[in-house]
């Protein structure tokens, strides 16, 4: 019987890239779930000041409901020319939460006169393994830079506007494939590789 392992999101490509990295890791005895796959339980709202409370408190819920192992991420990007922000409101930039097109269009704006060179930025996802042996917390970041308008209708969130470092195409220009051994989530998930190949193996 394959271990399951709760994924606290409904997105279900966020459960797909965790699938194709396990896969590409060779971790057979894992079960990804996701939330739409489990009773309904009061989810911890974001309400942290960095990715890394959001993640373990989301992580923390789903494995308190479900009992099963918990995974969650809290992800968003941080523009210099913006000192940091959105960060963890990069959800909710433009007022309403998941709202990816009039998100875009705010950030684009706020960055309308900023030259090409003031550009940068970054994804960042930090990603928390809530299970009964303990707690798992690892951050990681995609640099790379804000272009002046979205390319590309592949990804999600941010990806139409984020063109990575090296790079001459958008996140959203990505296959997925790619775009999972590069981006912040992909690096974040990674991490949790060890840990996640030892619930297969308990």
């Amino acid at each position: 019987m394959p271990r399951k392992v709760l994924v606290a999101s409904r997105n279900a490509k966020k459960l797909n890239e965790l699938r194709r990295i396990l896969d590409e890791a060779g971790i057979a005895g894992i079960e990804i779930v996701g939330l739409n796959d489990v009773a309904l339980y009061d989810e911890a709202l974001e309400t942290g000041a960095t990715f890394e409370e959001n993640a373990v408190a989301k992580a923390r819920d789903g494995h308190a409901a479900t009992g099963l192992p918990c995974i969650a991420d809290d992800s968003g990007i941080a523009v210099d020319a913006l000192n940091g922000m959105p960060g963890v409101l990069s959800a909710r930039w433009s007022g309403t939460h998941g709202n990816d097109e009039a998100n875009n269009t705010l950030l684009l704006a706020q960055l309308g006169d900023v030259p090409d060179e003031r550009r940068g930025a970054r994804f960042v996802s930090a990603c928390a393994l809530v299970a009964d042996g303990g707690e798992v917390i690892v951050r990681g970041e995609w640099p790379g830079a804000i272009a002046r308008k979205p390319v590309g209708d592949g990804g999600f969130g941010y990806d139409p506007l984020f063109v990575p470092d090296g790079g001459t195409v958008s996140a959203a220009q990505l296959a997925p494939a790619d775009k999972d051994a590069a981006s912040h989530r992909g690096r974040a998930l990674r991490q949790l590789l060890p840990a996640l190949a030892a619930l297969a193996e308990s």
